[in-house]
């Protein structure tokens, strides 16, 4: 996407919270990835339109994404999780600072090995987003989808990543597995027998697949 055009969008963005610019400037300091702003605003309208019961999400980091998440659906509760500690640590802070600890269960570890759990214990979420490590997609999914209730919505971040998915032959070398592998995610959602989903180019790509 031209710079132009996403400047265009990010200006015509609402005034942000003082609590948003301040976790905005914490993941710039830190060099932690977050959802890009206007695919944040995106995401945040897919959750009014849905009104979940519950959110599971995959990738907490700071907790900016889950916080953004409850304030599009104040009645809605989130288990969020991340399995970096000091990310782990960062957003246990600022969840407390928030005051939003009873609706939202950070929980610290594998994503795998919690989904897993959360299988065995017959959980049900109508929204997932996944924001983890890109190699795991595939898998992430799969387990998403035994998690998913009827008409729920799997949300995915990243799936476009820098436009390389698109164009993989300017791909950098260390990106390349990882981008081989965004495609073959990609084809798999968008052929999924189960799931109807659609590719949205903004930010660094979001992925919105619907459980028929």
């Amino acid at each position: 996407m031209e710079e132009s055009l996403t400047d265009y969008l990010r200006h015509s963005l609402p005034v942000q919270n003082n609590w948003v610019s301040e976790l905005e400037q914490q993941a710039a300091i830190d060099h932690v990835p977050i959802m890009e702003p206007v695919s944040m605003h995106f995401m945040m309208l897919q959750v009014k339109l849905k009104q979940p019961q519950r959110i599971l999400e995959i990738g907490t980091a700071i907790g900016y994404s889950a916080l953004r998440m409850l304030e599009a659906h104040p009645d809605t509760t989130i288990v969020t999780i991340e399995r970096d500690e000091q990310r782990y640590q960062q957003a246990v802070t600022n969840i407390k600072h928030a005051e939003k600890q009873e609706q939202i269960n950070l929980m610290y570890g594998d994503a795998k090995d919690i989904m897993n759990e959360l299988i065995t214990d017959k959980e049900k979420f109508d929204l997932i987003f996944i924001d983890a490590a890109k190699g795991q997609y595939k898998y992430f999914f799969e387990l998403a989808h035994q998690l998913l209730t009827k008409n729920g919505l799997i949300i995915s971040d990243n799936v476009l990543f820098r436009g390389y998915v698109a164009n993989p032959d300017t791909t950098p070398k260390k990106y390349k597995k990882m981008v081989e592998k965004l495609i073959a995610y990609n084809e798999f959602l968008t052929t999924h027998p189960d799931f109807i989903t659609t590719i949205v180019p903004i930010g660094d790509g979001v992925a919105i697949s619907l459980k028929r």
